[in-house]
């Protein structure tokens, strides 16, 4: 049986413009568009450094710029595609300064807050960009193979969610999270909130409980336990400790679905050990063929391969070779309103979302 888990690129890729060098850039965005053979024009950082030693590092990166305006100003002359890598609390200042109508890529959260998300969507919409959110994780090649088998009936009906990650994660490597009053649910469990949602929409509850590790507790939170309710047979359970530092041997980090007909599970190899991170495994049952469990082989992982989807999304609804944007600004706003509930939850008790 042949299993979908690559996504269509665009057939007359436009080049593309980065704002921001940090990690995620050099690790995921810069891999996934030269694997997809897309142009980059140039890129600008504040700390310009960083942007030389990653021209130095891809040959495909074509100009380092000094300063955002005249990034910007060289973009206007032809049509390209903004990707804005920076962290959440600068993205509404960048993104007043694009011309009107462009096409946009924001690295996720959508803002900080449910507030800042909101406002961004809503310069998007007075400027009529054409943006999405970066939550790639819908489009790593096990979960389109995921989502081939489910659209295509394979699992009956979804019942069941369940993602676990018990691993050690070295926050050190990002400075400024340790400066946010929230942590864990918006910069990473964020990425399974709307994976669900992806999935199975929009949830009737909400319970949800975030807290700090004793080994870390400059960290606003590192731990998180969230449940999401849909109806009397649907639940969906997100499960994260980045605090186990005992070793590989128990650490773990899966995706688990389960169906009327089938089940997925899935190894998420990339939390595992990190930054060094282990292979991905995908392994499915489908009950009426009777061959028991499977393994897919898997055409790539998370980090880079799923940075292609997004890209590759967003330049064809802008080119107008598909009519639904899945990770568009308005998608994502129902994460980041998700995001909130759980943190409400986490304050107040059970929230109705």
């Amino acid at each position: 049986m042949q299993i979908n888990q690559s996504v269509s690129l665009p057939k007359e890729p436009l080049p593309i413009v980065i704002i921001g060098a940090g990690g995620i850039v050099k690790d995921a965005h810069l891999p996934a568009y030269q694997m997809a053979g897309f142009k980059v024009l140039g890129i600008f950082d504040p700390d310009v450094q960083k942007a030389e030693s990653l021209k130095l590092q891809f040959s495909g990166l074509e100009k380092v710029y000094q300063r955002l305006p005249d990034l910007i100003a060289d973009a206007q002359s032809t049509e390209v595609v903004f990707d804005i890598a920076v962290p959440a609390s600068k993205v509404i200042e960048i993104l007043e300064q694009l011309p009107d109508g462009a096409a946009v890529l924001i690295q996720k959260p959508m803002g900080e807050t449910l507030e800042e998300a909101k406002a961004i969507k809503a310069i998007c919409d007075r400027k009529g960009l054409i943006s999405a959110v970066n939550f790639q994780l819908r489009y790593a090649p096990y979960v389109l193979a995921a989502r081939d088998l489910i659209d295509r009936g394979l699992l009956g009906s979804i019942y069941d969610i369940e993602i676990k990650v018990n691993v050690y994660t070295p926050w050190h490597l990002w400075d400024f999270l340790f400066e946010l009053p929230r942590m864990e649910i918006l910069y990473h469990s964020i990425h399974y909130l709307d994976l669900v949602r992806s999935f199975l929409g929009d949830p009737k509850k909400v319970y949800a409980s975030t807290i700090k590790h004793p080994k870390m507790p400059e960290l606003a939170s590192t731990r998180s336990s969230i449940i999401l309710d849909y109806d009397e047979y649907t639940q969906a359970r997100v499960m994260t400790n980045h605090g186990h530092e005992f070793g590989l041997k128990h650490q773990e980090s899966y995706l688990k679905i389960e169906g009327t007909k089938g089940a997925i599970k899935i190894r998420i190899g990339l939390s595992l050990d990190y930054p060094k991170g282990m292979p991905p495994v995908m392994e499915y049952v489908i009950l009426e063929d009777g061959k028991g469990w499977q393994e897919l082989p898997l055409e790539g992982g998370w980090f880079p391969h799923a940075f292609r989807g997004t890209m590759a999304d967003l330049q064809r609804f802008y080119q107008g070779e598909i009519e639904e944007l899945p990770h568009s600004t308005a998608d994502a706003l129902q994460t980041m309103k998700l995001v909130e509930a759980a943190y409400k939850s986490s304050e107040e008790g059970g929230v109705i979302f």
